[in-house]
């Protein structure tokens, strides 16, 4: 009966060894902690990498800061006996060389320079070039900013005072611009200038604030040359890679 039994429904498995299930429940043991091993070094290997991106643009924002310095105490030695007469400032932060008296620059709503600020750029753009070019690989661009203050005329609306303002801005950078080109000692670096500076106006969008927090109007009209170091377009690199 049990023969019989055996050749119809086949052979029971009670009482079959362990041994097969044992092995069985080994084998995916074994293909898990193969899986997971697999995921350990993958996640080393990303570790891995990203420890080494991030020291690279540490580095890269070392150099940059230390090449900062060293830009502003070059510019800071060369013009610190004329920064008091030109009623100019250097940004150590920004690295932005800012002439700060109105006066001297324009009249109130003109483009043309005054005739003391052009005796201003004869003799400041060529010194500022000379330094400039002992860090040209570090720099990206040098912008000739343009700030006015936020008032027009009195029967401007706050928009219309914005934009007016804008090309007046616009304005006087282009004449700034195009003057210091056109200087004589600054021939041999007259290449340069035409591809890495830019003229730009701000209009009122950047004003200089009192210690009461309202509009310093004289102060918020101003030009500057600042210099943009490469250090963003380095890092920019480093993460594309």
């Amino acid at each position: 009966m049990n023969k019989e039994f055996e050749r119809t429904f086949g052979k029971s498995s009670i009482g079959t060894s362990n041994s097969d299930t044992g092995e069985h429940w080994l084998s995916v043991s074994d293909l898990m902690s193969g899986l997971m091993m697999v995921f350990l070094f993958v996640s080393i290997a990303l570790m891995r990498d990203a420890m080494i991106e991030r020291d690279k643009i540490k580095e890269v924002a070392v150099a940059y800061q230390e090449n900062q310095v060293e830009l502003y105490n070059a510019l800071y030695d060369e013009f610190k006996s004329d920064l008091k007469r030109w009623d100019a400032d250097i940004e150590k932060d920004t690295l932005s060389f800012e002439f700060k008296s109105p006066d001297v620059l324009f009249d109130t709503g003109k483009i043309t320079l005054k005739p003391a600020f052009k005796e201003i750029l004869n003799n400041f753009f060529p010194r500022y070039l000379d330094v400039l070019m002992n860090f040209r690989d570090s720099i990206d661009e040098v912008r000739i900013e343009g700030h006015t203050s936020s008032v027009w005329n009195h029967g401007s609306t706050e928009d219309e005072a914005y934009f007016n303002n804008m090309e007046l801005s616009q304005g006087r950078t282009r004449s700034v611009l195009l003057y210091a080109y056109e200087i004589n000692g600054i021939v041999e670096n007259r290449a340069w200038v035409k591809e890495n500076v830019a003229a730009v106006g701000f209009s009122s969008s950047r004003l200089i604030k009192k210690i009461d927090g309202s509009e310093d109007l004289e102060r918020s009209r101003r030009v500057s040359f600042r210099v943009i170091t490469n250090a963003e377009t380095q890092i920019r690199k480093i993460l594309e890679n």
